[in-house]
């Protein structure tokens, strides 16, 4: 067969999050991811590690409005393992954002484990801009719960909804 018959393989990632209260990290690995992959698929999770401020279903909202304008890019609900989630999706790419040391050693951990149990999924690791190195969605609720100004760290959308959420006395 010679290499112009040959179809190519569409590229598709998966970037697995809680995205509880989406953040402008987020974003730009969502962007990034976009750029490099076919598909990305962002799948909301459960983290049972985690109180959620926000259901799966508010926060499929949040992103679907954030990625409104990227063809390439879909909003899933992550159910039961993230590699069998991403082999039922056709994933051949985890997608993960690394802050900072300590986020390398749980997600290597991870990374090793989703290889043990599914090796023809791969884990793409990607540093944050460095503006966002900082931001995580729990250190952006607390600075809120606290009265802070969160609108350099989270998109209007989300914004509005943390706002919402504290209307409710939730």
């Amino acid at each position: 067969m010679s290499p112009s018959t040959l179809v190519p393989v569409e590229r598709v990632a998966l970037y697995p999050g809680s995205f509880d209260g989406v953040t402008y990290g987020h974003l730009d690995l969502i962007e990034r991811g976009r750029k490099l992959f076919d598909r990305l698929i962002v799948a909301v999770a459960h983290n049972s590690r985690k109180v959620p401020w926000f259901t799966p279903e508010e926060r499929s909202a949040q992103l679907q409005e954030c990625c409104a304008s990227y063809c390439n890019v879909e909003i899933a609900t992550l159910e039961g393992l993230t590699v069998e989630f991403a082999a039922r999706q056709r994933a051949q790419f985890i997608l993960r954002g690394l802050r900072a040391v300590s986020d390398f050693e749980f997600e290597f951990q991870l990374a090793i484990m989703n290889f043990k149990l599914m090796p023809t999924v791969e884990t793409i690791f990607l540093a944050p801009a460095p503006e966002y190195v900082f931001l995580s969605s729990s250190m952006v609720k607390e600075v809120y719960t606290l009265g802070g100004d969160v609108s350099p760290f989270v998109p209007p959308a989300v914004l509005k909804a943390f706002e919402n959420r504290a209307r409710r006395g939730a």
